[in-house]
């Protein structure tokens, strides 16, 4: 039996483009010879669809493009995910559901069991629980479809006692199918690889794993589909962050890839995390109808960051660079600022704020008469920044890339309003550590980010002299205070007995938390690590957070 694998890339709500992209997907998989051909959970609408699962007219369109899909598979068979009603009366009125089609006509549907409801996922808030499961049987292999979490109770035990699969391989199956929707995290695929062998392994049969790509705002989905065989040993890796689709066949409790042997090399972190926020610029901007973008240029390693990864994203000649001075930035602030520019190939303004910020001064004299200058007078000129960052973006309809890191937005470091404003935060995800990784990674072939942009101490230059080391730990010590408490959720308690200085830990676990308001006036945050800022990590605005 040949199956193929349809790594593709889904536009929520996008009818239309889904549904021409499975179909076509579906003629290329026949004309090869597969026997069948999977796509992604949910693929039909796109994942994750939120609120507009409960909207009549999407569910309709989920329906219509299934019958058409549907009318395509003759001469082969497809198993795809969609979301389906619940006639029952009994429930939510949805499953998430696999569904199984031959010749025309929808054979066998299978509802996703377990539903995960931590971090960005919030299934139950739509979907029945599957309680009853069944293999799926075609020209005589019997397959264990299963949805995504369906498999990963061993991951999560203290969420899921029980497993489909447990049921599912009392029946002997030849295969596992699993079709997933899970967003991408730089540490996850050593987690995802163990799920996946430990049920190939328990079942004793092969295993396809099939994953989507795509980037939806702040998840991004990052490919990776598997093929597994009886003993847990990886057959291939299909690519991340690409579509592809490939074919797999399938012997007696074996399966192969058409294409031969892969080596697949597990990949370091910063590539990764470079491909994820290149495809979640990309789809941010393509999928929102978007073009060119506008980026607050400082001279400083973060805004260079994000500026090198929009040109690479989107072509140079679709974003502008602001380059918006004041009476404290440096002269090499500037130049290293220019020379980005010049490597880059984009457009640029430059800006003087300090006019600006004088007419504030004086306007403000009055009532702030007798009081000496503070970090108001700081906010101020961030605050000018925003302001004419947005008038760009209102004026040439350029959307505004924030370029807040990890560690800034989670000890508050960053002014509202100001170099907080933008509408797609594209290293909100990524610690200061890893954009000097980022960084190299970027220069890799020549060199985009300026050298002395790299080496040079990190400073906000909003009064003189100004250096982040003023205000925060030093970033290697921070970050990985700040790995403890926000990814592995520890407490202080045991952050500290890990060895970290007791002061340091309640001095950054309270700047975390009073942080967290800001954080709730942020623009979305691509995601890239299991614990990012945003839906996956909802804390409360109010509260007396534990010591």
């Amino acid at each position: 039996m040949i199956i193929a694998l349809a790594q593709l890339n889904y536009h929520i709500g996008n009818f239309e483009r889904n549904t021409t992209a499975i179909t076509s997907a579906i003629q290329e998989a026949k004309n090869k010879g597969a026997d069948i051909v999977v796509f992604a959970e949910l693929a039909i609408g796109g994942y994750p669809a939120k609120d507009l699962l409960r909207s009549p007219a999407f569910l309709d369109g989920c329906e219509n493009s299934l019958a058409e899909i549907a009318s395509q598979c003759q001469g082969i068979a497809c198993i795809i995910g969609a979301p389906v009603r619940n006639t029952s009366g009994k429930g939510k009125p949805l499953y998430n559901a696999a569904l199984f089609i031959v010749d025309g006509k929808v054979q066998q549907v299978v509802h996703k069991g377990l539903l995960p409801d931590y971090d960005v996922f919030d299934e139950y808030r739509y979907f029945q629980p599957a309680d009853d499961f069944k293999c799926i049987t075609y020209k005589g292999r019997k397959v264990a479809l299963t949805i995504c979490e369906d498999l990963w109770n061993i991951a999560v035990p203290k969420l899921y006692q029980r497993s489909p699969m447990d049921v599912l391989k009392e029946e002997n199956p030849d295969l596992i199918i699993n079709i997933a929707a899970s967003p991408f995290s730089y540490n996850q695929l050593r987690e995802r690889m163990e799920v996946l062998q430990t049920h190939a392994q328990q079942a004793n049969v092969p295993l396809l794993y099939l994953n989507q790509i795509g980037a939806h705002a702040d998840i991004i989905f990052d490919g990776r589909s598997i093929a597994m065989d009886a003993s847990g040993e990886l057959v291939d890796m299909m690519a991340s962050f690409e579509e592809q689709l490939n074919y797999y066949e399938l012997g007696n409790r074996t399966v192969s890839a058409w294409h031969g042997p892969v080596t697949v090399l597990p990949p370091l972190d910063t590539p990764l995390i470079h491909q994820a926020l290149l495809l979640g610029i990309r789809d941010y901007f393509a999928k929102s109808g978007f073009k060119k973008a506008v980026v607050g240029l400082s001279g400083g390693i973060d805004s260079a960051v994000v500026a090198a990864l929009a040109c690479e994203a989107l072509g140079a000649e679709n974003v502008m660079a602001v380059l918006m001075p004041s009476v404290y930035s440096s002269d090499h602030s500037v130049t290293d600022a220019l020379d980005l520019v010049r490597n880059a190939g984009c457009r640029h303004e430059i800006i003087p704020i300090q006019p600006m910020a004088g007419e504030f001064e004086q306007s403000l004299g009055t009532a702030f008469d007798g009081l000496l200058p503070d970090v108001t007078e700081e906010n101020i000129q961030a605050r000018i920044r925003g302001t004419l960052l947005m008038s760009f973006s209102n004026k040439l309809g350029y959307i505004l890339l924030n370029t807040s890191n990890k560690s800034e937005a989670a000890v508050g470091y960053g002014t509202l309003y100001g170099d907080m404003a933008g509408a797609l935060g594209v290293i909100g995800d990524v610690y200061k550590t890893q954009v000097y990784h980022l960084a190299s990674y970027i220069n890799r072939e020549r060199e985009i980010i300026p050298q002395h942009t790299i080496v040079k101490p990190p400073s906000a230059e909003l009064r003189p002299g100004q250096k982040d080391s003023d205000s925060l730990p030093d970033y290697e010590l921070l970050d990985s205070v700040l790995f403890q408490y926000i990814e592995n959720e520890k407490s202080a308690l045991q952050i500290i007995a890990l060895g970290f200085e007791e002061t340091l830990v309640h001095r950054v676990l309270n700047m975390v938390d009073r942080a967290e308001f800001k954080r709730f006036q942020s623009p979305p945050i691509l995601r890239v690590s299991s614990k990012a800022f945003g839906a996956g990590r909802a804390m409360p605005l109010v509260a007396r957070y534990p010591a």
